[in-house]
């Protein structure tokens, strides 16, 4: 491999996956590299704006085939369910001839991949190199994957493992049940992973030394595989148009570095009483805040769902706003976020 690189990237179907692969393609691109993106139709329209480098990143489509249980047209989790996602799983391993063709024709050095596990196998025939890029947390890879270590033992941290603080307790742990579902045909989702991460040439995280440091070590001495940070991988501001003015004259009430963001990602719907305990949080830390969600399970908008009172006692400072991906406010967030002097906290859930 010369001093410029050819590199396919293969995220799984979720916005928050292809965005974070979609970032990393920018900076790469910007130092000279070549990129093949594969995706959806359907993932290219959300994407494609955020492509900052289009001479040197080209969208590969591919052709989302039909699975039993999957709805007629979806190709990414922001068509199902949440409970859909093993159907959406066994399409894309049935892309995998597909895949494969591109890798022939178009001979990439590298291959970035999460979900697909048959990666490295095209990768190694085609000699090119596999990256697992992680877009969770190290902390949360060291805890869940360690190689011969099966799912229902995460009650006890490995052995080795570097923090007597991280740890997961109670419901923490049973949350994390879905690990043993299928997810694809004849494979779980934590079989799907650790494949992935044990057949891989290099593992790169989106996270950095000064945070992470000590997790990203030890996920290198068990896995036995090189791993490179991204860093956070925070997109560049916009600044080509203006912060609508209700947003603009909404922050200038407040000082800078006062106000608290609160996220849940695209794809989570909570139930009624979750969502007015976050809102009740949010009122209770007495400090200016913003938080964007879809309407709860039951409601069809945010207003008939919110606790009694809650708007007039939060109205001077508070705002609680419908999800970016169920609206037409994205470019609006995108751009408010942007103003980084103002947001204190930047609280974020997302499993898409």
């Amino acid at each position: 491999m010369g001093s410029k690189f050819h590199a396919f990237m293969f995220p799984w179907f979720a916005i928050g996956h292809m965005t974070a692969f979609l970032h990393l393609a920018n900076k790469l691109a910007e130092k000279g590299h070549k990129i093949t993106f594969l995706l959806p139709k359907k993932g290219l329209k959300q994407l494609e704006p955020l492509n900052l480098f289009p001479k040197s990143i080209v969208f590969h489509i591919l052709t989302i085939p039909s699975v039993d249980g999957l709805p007629d047209g979806a190709e990414t989790t922001s068509d199902i369910p949440i409970t859909f996602g093993s159907f959406l799983a066994s399409a894309m391993d049935r892309t995998r001839g597909q895949v494969e063709e591109a890798v022939r024709l178009g001979k990439p050095d590298l291959i970035f991949f999460d979900f697909a596990h048959w990666i490295p196998d095209i990768a190694r025939e085609y000699g090119a190199k596999s990256v697992n890029f992680v877009t969770i947390s190290a902390a949360c890879v060291a805890i869940s994957f360690v190689p011969g270590r099966s799912p229902d033992e995460l009650t006890v941290p490995p052995p080795g493992y570097p923090s007597s603080k991280v740890l997961l307790h109670g419901q923490e742990t049973s949350s994390l049940s879905f690990l043993s579902y299928p997810f694809g045909d004849g494979v779980t989702f934590y079989e799907r992973i650790m494949t992935g991460l044990v057949n891989c040439d290099v593992i790169s995280i989106r996270t950095c030394q000064e945070i992470e440091g000590k997790f990203c070590d030890f996920i290198e001495k068990e896995f036995q595989r090189k791993v490179l940070l991204t860093g956070p991988m925070l997109p560049e501001p916009d600044n080509s148009k203006p912060l609508e003015d209700q947003w603009h004259q909404w922050l200038n009430r407040f000082e800078p570095g006062s106000v608290v963001y609160c996220s849940l990602g695209s794809e989570i719907i909570l139930e009624k009483e979750e969502f007015q305990e976050i809102c009740l949080g949010m009122e209770l830390t007495g400090l200016p805040f913003l938080v964007a969600v879809k309407p709860p399970k039951g409601a069809s908008t945010i207003q008939e769902a919110l606790p009694k009172g809650f708007e007039e006692r939060v109205k001077e400072r508070g705002v609680v706003w419908e999800d970016a991906a169920a609206t037409d406010i994205g470019s609006s967030i995108d751009r408010l976020l942007c103003e980084p002097l103002r947001v204190r906290v930047n609280v974020g859930v997302s499993v898409e």
